[in-house]
């Protein structure tokens, strides 16, 4: 969300034809609620293309990466590492201390998919549950970074749309930069 510190989240695990949306939202939230950066799994080329795409149409600035995604991404960051999962210690009682390491050097979110290496769990300077209850990686990853910001990132200002959404208590309206409305408004296409 464009503080001192980048906020990058690596989506761990995907499997292609099952996950495709699941990742995909993975980077659509991380877009959306204030990360600088996603690094998504190489074999997730739709999802990635996809999320740039949602940049390219609706602003910036945010970054989506495609690489293989392995436990040395977490061992070989320079920053704090926090894995989401449902095994970890409750985000409430681990959030300002999550906050105070994001204030003083780079965060990684590492968001796993299918089966996660304990490695992840060794390399977390945090493992943080929304709950310990199983529930989506997506919903984690929301509330963690609502968290992570107390907020702010619901107020973002974003950079070199093409179009804009405009909040109505009713209706579907998106417009261009320039104002002018948006090719398919109300169809349902964004």
């Amino acid at each position: 969300m464009h503080e001192d510190n980048e906020v990058c989240v690596v989506r761990y695990g995907h499997r292609p034809g099952r996950d495709d949306r699941m990742t995909t939202h993975v980077g659509l939230t991380a877009r959306a609620l204030g990360a600088d950066r996603v690094i998504l799994p190489d074999n997730a080329g739709n999802a990635a293309d996809t999320v740039r795409d949602i940049t390219d149409r609706f602003g910036g600035p945010f970054t989506v990466e495609s690489r293989t995604v392995g436990p040395s991404i977490a061992r070989n960051w320079e920053g704090t590492v926090a894995h989401l999962t449902m095994y970890g210690l409750p985000v409430q009682e681990v959030e300002q201390e999550v906050r105070e390491a994001h204030a003083e050097e780079p965060l990684l979110v590492v968001v796993g998919g299918e089966k996660v290496p304990f490695e992840f769990y060794d390399e977390a300077a945090f493992n943080v549950a929304v709950t310990n209850q199983p529930h989506s990686e997506v919903a984690g990853l929301a509330v963690f970074l609502d968290r992570l910001f107390e907020g702010r990132e619901l107020d973002r200002e974003w950079t070199d749309a093409d179009r804009t959404v405009v909040p109505e208590a009713t209706g579907k309206r998106v417009v261009d930069a320039d104002g002018d409305p948006a090719h398919g408004t109300g169809s349902g296409e964004e």
